[in-house]
């Protein structure tokens, strides 16, 4: 399922606080999936409430980083020497880590009122390869929230997660590499495409209906046409080329808006790349990179973006013309009993 963001608030191009009614952006919306208390505490390991997903309450357990083949080792002997009473530890895949990020927060990048402890603002390693170039792998910034890849022998700090991954969808990794991006037997390495945890994919994913695209896995709508605006353009253009499509009744609806970064992470397919798109998508034109509808709290003149060559969530200055404009509608679904409602197109 896809997770609320966090984001209350909406903000100007200049960073400041503005109402959200009419805004179109996520503070107005804020959608996605979301509990309150999140976290229950069992000692010194934490649950997630809302994933399902346990972490250790230590979130820097070493106390130093570590290269990513020497991390996934540190796992095994993790679970050899039964940490915290656990032999089923592992590191986490990019969706599972990027779960506890919360976006109306920095340094850390986490629900306010959490558990955690020793929380480096700084980068963690994932399970994950990225598939543009499979020497390196997933890392997420807990300081300001960006998701990008590092080569697999630079070092990040590690911390590990157990337990069933019900709700959070799976990254479509199935294969696994080496540290120099080399195809290797994914048995007993405990990388991603190892335990492919999360929930599967519908094949096909995507149906067209003529100008709208609906994804099964999330519910959500999409927009056929991925380059709406026809060109790059800055973040409150995004939000006009919206309005004009929904006074347009684009595909015979007036409810589109601006993606959240949440939302657009899930499209995301981990085993492809330019774009990381399951390889039968039906969208056309397209592009690099896309605004979201979310402004980053770590500086509001910035909002956050999908850069869909790579798969990597970043930012880019809302007054540029940086970014392309691609809008979907509906509400995520949610296999939750507190969770919105599967849309219909």
């Amino acid at each position: 399922m896809i997770f609320w963001t966090g984001q209350k608030n909406c903000y100007s191009s200049e960073g400041e606080i503005i109402p959200c009614a009419g805004s179109g952006q996520d503070g107005e919306f804020r959608l996605g999936a979301h509990k309150d208390p999140r976290f229950k505490i069992h000692g010194e390991v934490v649950e997630d409430l809302l994933s399902g997903l346990f972490w250790p309450k230590d979130a820097n357990i070493l106390g130093f980083p570590l290269p990513w083949e020497e991390a996934l080792a540190k796992v095994r002997e993790l679970n050899r020497q039964k940490f915290l009473g656990f032999s089923d530890w592992r590191l986490p895949n990019r969706r599972e880590l990027r779960s506890l990020v919360f976006l109306e927060a920095k340094n850390p990048v986490l629900p306010p009122g959490h558990p955690f402890t020793n929380v480096f603002h700084g980068w963690y390693w994932t399970s994950t390869t990225a598939a543009i170039s499979p020497r390196y792998a997933w890392n997420i910034h807990f300081g300001g929230g960006r998701m990008f890849y590092s080569r697999k022998d630079e070092e990040r700090l590690l911390w590990p997660v157990r337990g069933e991954n019900k709700y959070l969808f799976a990254t479509g990794q199935k294969h696994c590499f080496d540290s120099r991006g080399m195809p290797i037997d994914c048995l007993g390495t405990g990388q991603d495409g190892e335990y492919q945890t999360g929930i599967p994919w519908p094949a096909p994913r995507f149906e067209a209906r003529g100008e709208i695209v609906r994804d099964k896995l999330t519910g959500l709508v999409w927009t056929r046409n991925a380059d709406l605006a026809a060109g790059l353009t800055t973040w409150e253009e995004a939000f006009a080329v919206i309005r004009e499509l929904n006074l347009r009744k684009w595909g015979g609806f007036s409810d589109w808006r601006l993606p959240n970064i949440n939302e657009f992470e899930s499209l995301v397919d981990c085993a492809t790349h330019s774009p990381a798109l399951p390889r039968s998508h039906p969208f056309k034109d397209v592009r690099e990179f896309y605004w979201s509808s979310t402004t980053s709290f770590y500086e509001p003149v910035w909002a956050w973006a999908l850069y869909l060559a790579k798969g990597a969530v970043g930012v880019g200055l809302k007054r540029g013309r940086h970014f392309y404009v691609w809008a979907v509608r509906g509400k995520p679904w949610c296999p939750r009993e507190d969770s919105n409602p599967q849309p219909t197109a």
